[in-house]
């Protein structure tokens, strides 16, 4: 493809994008399609002579969105958003096209740099610990997920916590306890599995019925008794917001129950963290300063295309001594000056893309007033949704709203509650998820994309209000 051609294929590329978003509202949310529907579309071998671009282009219309869950629909209200913005996905073309690979500093030092000042930046806007900043004893490094990045954490507790033995000889010889509650994210456990530890390693403790948020004095008895019993506490998770009801940990407490057995203490803030950015919803993140790693997502709702989870560590020593390793074909001056940070240290993958393109440009194009609005206009919209869902008798909130997630059911009963969400998004009329709530079915709302207006939800909850009809 010649400069020109790519020029022409890029403006191509960038019109079906403009148009796809603009169809957005006429298409149903959820894909409609059955499973094998987008398989059998498609040839059984990849072509043997070339094809034009436009092909490709072509069958995305005809055999790609069809078979779409659409995550940007200003309807999609199911799990977590997976947000996108202008800037976020012209940040990504750029870093596509510069096609760098920053694992050390000297493959591309601006990759390196331009994530530090980056990570500087939106620890600020989030109050971040002084501490976290790259010129501190920590800093901060940009994950694929925070399931990396709750991974990564464990590995680095069981660094501190073993004197690193865990790197030269393993985690066997010493029974492991790591301690989440159990509206903890599943990469909790998914991390004990990977580090070799196994699930049965995770003890999960009960939380407050109220407020879904981990009863403390439930993790004090575990811990002690654990240890009692011949055990090592190593790592204790504190949820800033569950993916369930939006739960928040009371993090200071934990971090004082934490620390009285030397276990590391990371918060997931993966969805609800981004929101510090307000001042008035900072108050979630209280007692963050004591935590040895935190991690949040600005590819869930701060408008940044997956896949960006900001990571940070309180001493990068634990971190980089769990991971680093340095073979003869990666040495270089600037590495063994001590002078730069080499990212490939920092987790578990060796190659990294330059991430920080896309969080840059928000950052930049937004600014930190627009981020606050953004979140600010999600958090209205949820409000909004309580106050239809108090003033309709057959419905009930199952929790309190947390920031823009509202969690409610059919007062009528589970299998009501839930025939009457699958109606909705078998409808395509919008997307909704589920969960369970002390035992009982609900239904989850959460509020994320920028398209998102009043009018959305006024129409979301019609469409619930006649599925309850049909299903109440």
């Amino acid at each position: 493809m010649s400069p020109e051609e790519f020029r022409r294929q890029g403006h191509a590329a960038i019109d079906w994008i403009a148009d796809y978003w603009a169809s957005l509202d006429e298409l149903p949310v959820r894909s409609q399609l059955a499973p094998g529907d987008v398989r059998r579309l498609l040839p059984a071998s990849a072509p043997e002579d070339a094809e034009p671009f436009d092909a490709v282009l072509d069958d995305l219309d005809r055999v790609v969105v069809p078979g779409l869950t659409h995550w940007q629909h200003p309807r999609f209200f199911a799990y977590f958003p997976a947000n996108s913005s202008p800037a976020a996905i012209l940040g990504d073309l750029l870093s596509s096209g510069i096609g760098a690979q920053g694992m050390i500093w000297a493959t591309s030092p601006a990759v390196t740099e331009v994530e530090q000042v980056v990570l500087d930046w939106f620890a600020e806007a989030l109050r971040l610990p002084e501490a976290f900043r790259s010129d501190g004893p920590g800093g901060g490094v940009i994950q694929d997920t925070a399931s990396t990045a709750t991974f990564t954490a464990l590995l680095s507790a069981l660094h501190r916590a073993s004197g690193g033995e865990a790197r030269v000889s393993g985690v066997g010889g010493t029974q492991w306890r790591v301690y989440g509650s159990t509206q903890a994210h599943s990469s909790l456990v998914k991390a004990a599995m990977m580090a070799g530890l196994g699930e049965d390693a995770v003890r999960t403790i009960d939380v407050d019925p109220a407020t879904q948020a981990m009863d403390v004095d439930a993790l004090r008895d575990a811990m002690a008794e654990d240890v009692e019993a011949g055990l090592r506490p190593v790592m204790v998770q504190a949820a800033c917001g569950s993916t369930s009801t939006g739960a928040m940990d009371d993090v200071a407490a934990i971090a004082e129950v934490a620390r009285e057995w030397g276990a590391w203490l990371h918060v997931d803030a993966a969805w609800a963290g981004v929101a510090a950015v307000c001042p008035e919803h900072r108050d979630h993140l209280a007692g963050v300063e004591a935590a040895d790693s935190f991690v949040t997502n600005p590819h869930k709702w701060l408008l940044t295309t997956f896949d960006c989870s900001t990571f940070w560590v309180r001493d990068r020593k634990a971190l980089t001594g769990a991971l680093s390793i340095l073979p003869e074909y990666l040495r270089n001056a600037a590495t063994e000056s001590g002078e730069v940070v080499d990212y490939r240290d920092w987790h578990p993958q060796l190659g990294r893309r330059f991430r920080a393109i896309k969080l840059w440009a928000v950052l930049r194009t937004y600014g930190v007033s627009g981020l606050r609005e953004h979140v600010r206009h999600g958090i209205a919209l949820a409000g909004h949704v309580a106050d239809l869902v108090a003033g309709d008798d057959r419905f009930e909130m199952v929790t309190e709203p947390a920031l823009s997630l509202v969690v409610f059911r059919l007062r009528a009963g589970d299998e009501q509650t839930l025939a009457a969400m699958e109606a909705v998004n078998a409808s395509g009329e919008a997307y909704l998820s589920h969960t369970t709530v002390n035992g009982v079915a609900a239904i989850r709302l959460a509020v994320g994309s920028w398209r998102t207006t009043l009018a959305d939800v006024d129409r979301t909850w019609r469409a619930l209000q006649e599925a309850a009809v049909s299903h109440g």
